[in-house]
C-alpha cells in the first residue's frame, strides 16, 4: 500500500518557516510589535486605566501586524502601498484624448469677425449722429 501526497506544481509561493510556523518576516514585526505595544500598555495602565491602555497598544500594535500578514500578488503591504500612493498621488492622472475641432474654431472666428464688424457699424453711426448734431449745433 502506497502514500499518496500532493506536492504543488509552483512552488514559489511557498516560504520557508523559521520558527514556530512563521517566516523571518513575520517573526521580526511580531517581535517589533510586543517591543513596542506592550511597554506602551505597561507604561499607561495606571495613568489612564487598563481598558483604554488596551486600546491604545491595539492601535499601536496593528500596522506591525499588518506588515507581517499581508501580501497581494506576492508583494508584502510596504510594496504594495508604494505603488498605491505613487499611483495616486505621485503619478499624473489618466490623460484623456480631445481632437481638436477645426470646425467649431473656424466658426468661432467668424462669429468673432460678424461682431467686429456689428460693432463697427454700430460706431459708426455713432459717428454720424455725433457729426450731425455738431452741425445742426453751427
Amino acid at each position: 500500500m502506497a502514500i499518496a501526497v500532493d506536492v504543488p506544481k509552483n512552488l514559489s509561493g511557498i516560504k520557508t518557516k523559521v520558527a514556530l510556523n512563521l517566516t523571518k518576516r513575520q517573526l521580526i514585526c511580531f517581535g517589533a510589535a510586543a517591543a513596542t505595544g506592550i511597554p506602551l500598555y505597561l507604561v499607561t495602565k495606571k495613568a489612564i486605566g487598563t481598558d483604554i491602555a488596551a486600546i491604545i497598544m491595539i492601535a499601536v500594535m496593528l500596522p506591525f501586524f499588518l506588515l507581517a500578514m499581508y501580501e497581494k500578488d506576492g508583494m508584502p503591504a510596504e510594496k504594495v502601498l508604494k505603488l498605491v500612493i505613487r499611483q495616486k498621488y505621485l503619478s499624473p492622472g489618466i490623460r484623456r484624448y480631445r481632437s481638436e475641432n477645426l470646425f467649431r474654431q473656424m466658426e468661432e472666428r467668424e462669429n468673432m469677425r460678424r461682431e467686429v464688424i456689428r460693432l463697427e457699424a454700430k460706431a459708426e453711426r455713432y459717428k454720424e449722429q455725433r457729426r450731425k448734431k455738431q452741425i445742426k449745433v453751427n
